[in-house]
């Protein structure tokens, strides 16, 4: 609606007295006109959205299988889902060592369970590497998929799923904006079975898959619940071949993933409130169910971090080390981490 021709005359002349003489002691008058005039003129700006903060959180994890040996159990979870045909995702390094082969000797137990390995995983992902797996998997008629190894091949095996369902899309349509496109999933992804041999990045509980993309230097990635494997088998056996190294710089992961996610901005403060459920992030900030994981992993770190560094063969150690990792990943799963891993990038 428009302003009429006399509100607006009124406003032209107000403005053009710019020394008032009611400022003057001797002069007395009231500007009631005059400000009526300006309120009505505001009530037909503009209005500026409030923007609202977000109300609700939303819990999402994989399924958890922890115990010794329980990797000898796949290929009957895989047998028990039906499974037509299963990518197995590994790394050269893993290939060799006792959890695939026990992982393998499943899978062949169940004669009419037939799988393909993709065993070229390389650690830290980049675009290019998850190009070639994500080929790979297109090329087959895959109804499952299996992740054996660290973070990077659980990542791996996610991108491959999820580009195996679409298959038209191009990489950056599902990476985090504004890197990528951020597009929502809104279809159904095959299932996925990850057995981590690391106790540190979590990847078995989360929704999240992470990359390098060289050609702009740092690390973004996928973030979206529908990419949470449907299962995590946590087999105490598979970090006994860890060197010390591996324990420690992979129980760091863990450390941090467990104090950002407990610290992270309550999920209360976020902006904007999405407008569609679908809409809502994975990484929704701390809240009481993550806050419950995260704290539990961030005081079982504390306590047995130092244990595993100083002895190797410390069983309880590795053991509480590997379901840390686990925890902390449900926690920053659903309620994310923040500036240390941001600072991390550009350090790294």
């Amino acid at each position: 609606m428009a302003a009429s021709r006399s509100t607006i005359l009124r406003l032209i002349n107000a403005s053009q007295h710019t020394l008032c003489p009611c400022h003057s002691p001797s002069h007395s008058h009231s500007h009631t006109g005059q400000l009526n005039a300006l309120t009505q003129l505001r009530n037909f700006a503009t209005p500026v959205n409030k923007v609202e903060k977000e109300y609700a959180f939303e819990v999402a994890a994989s399924n958890l299988r922890f115990g010794d040996g329980v990797t000898a159990e796949v290929g009957m979870d895989l047998k028990n889902m039906k499974a037509r045909k299963v990518g197995v995702f590994t790394d050269p390094n893993v290939a060799k060592l006792r959890p695939m082969q026990v992982a393998v000797a499943s899978l062949e137990a169940q004669a009419d369970v037939p799988f393909e390995i993709f065993d070229q995983v390389v650690a830290e992902p980049t675009e290019e590497s998850w190009r070639k797996a994500i080929s790979w998997a297109r090329k087959h008629d895959f109804s499952h998929f299996l992740a054996v190894g660290g973070g990077s091949v659980i990542d791996t095996a996610k991108a491959a799923n999820l580009f195996t369902v679409y298959k038209d899309a191009d990489l950056m349509d599902f990476v985090n904006a504004p890197v990528g496109k951020g597009l929502p999933i809104s279809q159904s992804l095959f299932p996925l079975i990850a057995v981590p041999t690391t106790a540190g990045t979590g990847s078995e509980t989360t929704g999240t898959a992470i990359l390098d993309i060289t050609s702009r230097s740092f690390k973004t990635g996928i973030a979206n619940r529908a990419m949470k494997p449907v299962l995590g088998i946590v087999d105490t056996h598979n970090t006994e071949s860890c060197p010390s190294a591996v324990h420690i710089s992979s129980g760091l992961d863990v450390l941090f993933h467990s104090l950002e996610s407990y610290t992270a901005i309550p999920y209360t403060e976020r902006t904007p409130r999405p407008c569609n459920p679908i809409l809502r992030p994975a990484y929704q900030g701390s809240n009481p169910v993550a806050d419950i994981f995260s704290l539990w992993a961030l005081r079982t770190t504390v306590k047995y971090l130092p244990r595993i560094a100083k002895n190797h063969d410390d069983t309880e150690a590795r053991r509480q080390m590997l379901l840390a990792s686990s925890f902390a990943g449900i926690g920053f799963g659903n309620a994310g981490v923040h500036l240390c891993h941001g600072m991390s990038y550009p350090v790294g």
